[in-house]
């Protein structure tokens, strides 16, 4: 029986094309951004024109394309494609607010309260001590937890540093110190059963929660009635998420974790431009 040492055939590259359901702001804005920072930078050049660049990257954002076909695709390295991709998200990640300017614009615009909520990213299963750190017991899974602020029509404000997934929300927000920054500009927030405590000064409460049941207490009609309303109002917050994780990169992260907090900056950043068109 002889045995073939040639190369299968048939493995040529196959290109086929993909529709990106963005507006044309986005790719506008994107590919601005990168010329002038570019400019700034004084790069002579580069092996595609930077419009280019910016719908790779946002191929690569939105519907989690694979560093390796978008490269074959456009007669590139994947080397070269992950690193447009660190360099366009640490751009975009640079204009996304702070929390104090945040809520300072939320006081200037007339608004009076923000509805804070918190959301696991899932990531690939680390391997050491690392496993159990990432490891979130109440969503079972791997990830890293954001928390997030949106005004009362759903739009996304800011978003927190990446924390482990085994940490919980309400310990997150004591992190950021989101009681005393919310305290300091006398503006109110209304979060889940997942923040309650979170404000230990009944005299001057800023966030605003529901009501837990008691295995051998449950709640009278009355505090079932302010779950309700309140569960009406944070209902945006889940739209607020919608619209972030239509960016399928968020699927299931696959980028060292390193680069969570810049990416998921840089996604809030597209995502108001894609809701404001």
């Amino acid at each position: 029986m002889s045995k073939k040492t040639s190369p299968a055939g048939g493995t040529e590259t196959v290109v086929y094309q993909s529709s990106l359901q963005l507006s044309t702001a986005t790719l506008t804005f994107l590919g601005d951004l990168l010329r002038g920072h570019l400019k700034k930078i004084r790069s002579r050049w580069r092996k595609l024109p930077a419009g280019k660049i910016a719908t790779i990257v946002l191929a690569v954002l939105r519907h989690d394309q694979r560093l390796a076909d978008m490269a074959g695709g456009n007669h590139i390295s994947a080397t070269t494609v992950r690193r447009w991709v660190l360099e366009v998200i640490e751009l975009l990640a640079a204009r996304a607010q702070r929390l104090e300017r945040v809520l300072k614009k939320v006081i200037r615009t007339g608004g009076h309260v923000v509805l804070i909520d918190g959301t696991l990213i899932r990531t690939r299963r680390r391997t050491g001590a690392a496993n159990r750190r990432n490891y979130s017991g109440k969503h079972k899974a791997h990830g890293l937890l954001f928390l997030a602020l949106t005004d009362d029509k759903g739009r996304l404000l800011w978003l927190s540093a990446a924390r482990p997934g085994r940490s919980s929300e309400i310990t997150t927000a004591r992190y950021n110190k989101l009681v005393e920054r919310l305290r300091a500009v006398e503006l109110g927030a209304i979060g889940d059963l997942g923040f309650v405590g979170l404000d230990d000064d009944p005299d001057n409460s800023v966030v605003i929660t529901g009501y837990k049941a008691a295995r051998t207490k449950p709640l009278i009609p009355a505090k079932k009635q302010v779950n309700k309303l309140i569960a009406s109002v944070r209902a945006v917050c889940e739209h607020a998420f919608a619209h972030l994780k239509n960016w399928r990169i968020l699927t299931k992260l696959r980028l060292h974790v390193r680069h969570a907090t810049t990416l998921l900056r840089a996604l809030l950043v597209l995502t108001n431009i894609e809701i404001a068109r």
